[in-house]
């Protein structure tokens, strides 16, 4: 048995040190997301960076004294220019994404961009008819192990409604629609898929904004509140899901749970009849105790996933990668395009 322990342990290590890219990339910006969640990721998978660009010249010697080998630069067009740079990675400020993404597309190299990609469908649509070449979207959730299991299970139930709470602070910084709300706004898209509205309130208050949605979808309708007039040390993203079979709770991406159904007899609930212990199965759990890449939260949000999907598209040349191209982002932006209307009525 301790043999086989080690022959295990030996053949974990060696899978992990064949893990190798040879594509050299570029790094478009060093904001406070990109350091805590993209650029771990890069340095796990050790992927090849060439260049880090930015917008501030002071930042670059402090670029290339952190990171040994790179090169530091504010010239988008020098990047664009070296052929040996297969792929781009960006995640800058929100209003420059569009006009990034369209150099980058037009150049024919492959393309990650965080979200939001841009800031309207009419920029999208600008988009989709230049993507030729591999693009994702940074829309992490996609990739969580979470949904995964999530998305499998739902295939085959019979939807009947959906409850989605997204929960944050203020957020002065920016468009909290098209930055924060295109999360909640996106995963119930990819889940359910095109969204008309129902009914839409917006509710402007002192410290924040709450938008409160009725969605129909194909099989299912949702009641989403979604609002930056909570608290950020209390954040919350909750999404119910009711079935004919049973209820599913997903809860920050870190758990999801399903609690079936007893049933009814003759239109008589079954649990009023009969007193049954209610067995609620845990699909996914995040384990805080074994500190080890799967367990971490950049890999149960979907940033890991996200990125090394790209990656190895990339290493393969493949033009399209799963989930997220622009393409992908048509409905979302579609009914973010509707809300924006339904809000300056």
């Amino acid at each position: 048995m301790k043999q086989l322990i080690e022959q295990y342990r030996r053949l974990r290590s060696r899978h992990y040190l064949r893990q190798t890219y040879s594509g050299e990339f570029a790094f478009v910006g060093i904001g406070n997301h990109s350091i805590n969640n993209l650029y771990p990721v890069l340095d796990y998978i050790h992927v090849s960076l060439k260049y880090i660009c930015c917008k501030s010249e002071n930042k670059l010697p402090l670029i290339e004294q952190k990171w040994r080998g790179v090169n530091a630069t504010t010239c988008l067009d020098e990047i664009l220019a070296d052929e040996e740079v297969k792929g781009f990675l960006v995640s800058a400020s929100p209003s420059v994404h569009s006009a990034i993404a369209n150099k980058v597309l037009k150049s024919g190299k492959a393309l990650f961009i965080e979200k939001p990609p841009c800031s309207s469908l009419a920029e999208l649509q600008q988009l989709m008819d230049l993507e030729q070449s591999s693009v994702v979207v940074g829309m992490q959730k996609r990739y969580a192990p979470a949904t995964k299991i999530l998305t499998g299970r739902l295939k085959n139930e019979t939807l009947l409604t959906y409850h989605m709470r997204y929960l944050t602070g203020g957020y002065p910084e920016g468009d909290s629609l098209t930055d924060l709300f295109i999360h909640p706004l996106d995963y119930v898209c990819y889940l359910f898929g095109k969204a008309e509205i129902r009914s839409c309130e917006y509710i402007q208050g002192k410290n924040g904004v709450t938008l409160l949605l009725t969605l129909r979808h194909e099989a299912v309708t949702g009641v989403l509140e979604l609002s930056t007039a909570y608290s950020w040390q209390n954040a919350n993203e909750t999404l119910t899901v009711n079935t004919e079979r049973g209820i599913y709770k997903l809860s920050q991406m870190e758990t999801l749970t399903f609690t079936p159904k007893q049933g009814q007899v003759f239109g008589i609930p079954l649990e009023k009849v009969v007193q049954r212990s209610v067995i609620t199965e845990t699909l996914f759990s995040r384990n805080n105790f074994v500190p080890t890449a799967v367990n971490n939260q950049i890999y149960t949000q979907g940033y890991f996933d996200e990125i090394k999907v790209f990656v190895e598209t990339v290493q393969k040349g493949s033009l399209f990668a799963p989930y997220s191209g622009f393409y992908s982002m048509y409905n979302t932006y579609t009914l973010i395009d509707a809300i924006s209307k339904c809000t300056k009525k």
